[in-house]
């Protein structure tokens, strides 16, 4: 009995303490370029299953030596595993993983300078694995697109890139 108490009452110190720790951050993506590092942030809470979606290919190591297939003065897109053939070129930004998420999960998040978003071709349920990194605020794409994060450090990067830039490698942090 004398155990059971004592059980009892250090629960009850550190229930506050267990209760009150920060939810876990939310999960990060290096990309590593010959140009530098970019990291993403995620919005998990926000857009579950289409980050699961991305974060999965990541730890499967899909975008490994993929290529930015698009750059636009608003925007950068990466995530069509044709774009790792030199000799498709042509075919790039038509592909991606072959499983697309299903839902979109629209939020309140805007499409600001550093958001990233899932591209779609007219459909956004029927996003797979191409992202684009926004390089100027595009109001324009809210409502059209699913923004599933932001660039935290990188910006640079981003801005410097340019078509068949490859991705080296790419980590999920967690």
């Amino acid at each position: 009995m004398r155990r059971f108490a004592l059980l009892i009452a250090c629960l009850l110190v550190l229930a506050p303490a267990l209760l009150a720790q920060e939810k876990p951050a939310n999960p990060r993506m290096i990309i590593e370029t010959a140009k530098g590092s970019i990291e993403i942030e995620f919005f998990r809470d926000e857009a579950p299953k289409s980050v699961e979606h991305i974060l999965g290919l990541a730890r499967r190591n899909f975008y490994r030596a993929q290529r930015i297939h698009r750059v636009e003065r608003t925007l950068v897109q990466f995530g069509d595993r044709n774009s790792r053939d030199m000799t498709r070129r042509d075919w790039w930004g038509r592909g991606g993983s072959g499983t697309p998420i299903g839902v979109a999960e629209f939020n309140k998040r805007s499409h600001v300078r550093g958001a990233v978003s899932l591209a779609h071709g007219g459909n956004p349920a029927g996003a797979d694995s191409q992202m684009f990194i926004v390089k100027v605020a595009s109001p324009g794409l809210d409502g059209k697109h699913v923004v599933i994060g932001r660039v935290v450090q990188g910006m640079d990067v981003v801005d410097r890139l340019e078509v068949a830039d490859q991705l080296k490698q790419v980590t999920v942090v967690e």
